[in-house]
């Protein structure tokens, strides 16, 4: 088999973003674990908020046809309310079947507080619905101002146990990247929403 390719999406925009820390730290391990790699910095792509009737506006054929590429995913968000980021939301309205049926998911969320999974529930359910298989290890990081120390270009987890689960979250996504598919789930097939 060729080595994989696993493509992060960052769905955080700050500068000193974590979350993009978190999926850099995910993508080397990765790389180790023998993928080839890439961040899909949504700093970096002119997607304006999602509209149907325009669904090729901007970036988004080339946005999608890298997500398309990828044999693995990785989703990485801030937590806001107890959700994902909007970022995240609109780059994954410009993406369908095509970019995510039958393919591995891994999921990582980052928050200021002490709760991030719910937005981890929340994006492995928009994959369901794309009938994506999202590994069952996910990585989340509460409390993120102390988990790291540094700036955006040099820093480091202080925290050891969320740098193993962010390490473990890339190598599962190079593991699974060629995961056989099952029958498509409930919510796939009846998700009409996503040809609209």
């Amino acid at each position: 088999m060729s080595r994989p390719h696993v493509a992060a999406i960052c769905g955080s925009l700050r500068e000193e973003s974590h979350t993009r820390k978190a999926l850099v730290h995910a993508l080397e391990s990765a790389a180790e674990t023998g993928g080839e790699t890439e961040l899909l910095d949504l700093r970096e792509w002119d997607l304006p908020v999602y509209d149907a009737d325009r669904g090729e506006a901007g970036d988004a054929p080339e946005f999608t046809a890298r997500v398309r590429a990828a044999d693995a995913i990785l989703l990485g968000t801030p937590v806001y309310h107890g959700s994902y980021a909007t970022p995240l939301k609109n780059a994954l309205d410009y993406c369908g079947f095509d970019e995510f049926e039958n393919k591995t998911v891994a999921l990582l969320a980052v928050a200021g507080g002490a709760f991030p999974i719910t937005a981890l529930d929340h994006l492995r359910s928009v994959c369901r619905a794309l009938n994506a298989w999202v590994v069952p290890h996910q990585a989340a990081i509460p409390r993120a101002s102390s988990a790291f120390e540094g700036d955006a270009e040099d820093w480091e987890f202080v925290d050891e146990s969320a740098a193993q689960r962010v390490a473990v979250l890339g190598e599962r996504a190079v593991e699974y990247a060629r995961i056989e598919p099952d029958p498509p789930c409930l919510e796939a097939a009846e998700n009409v929403g996503a040809d609209d």
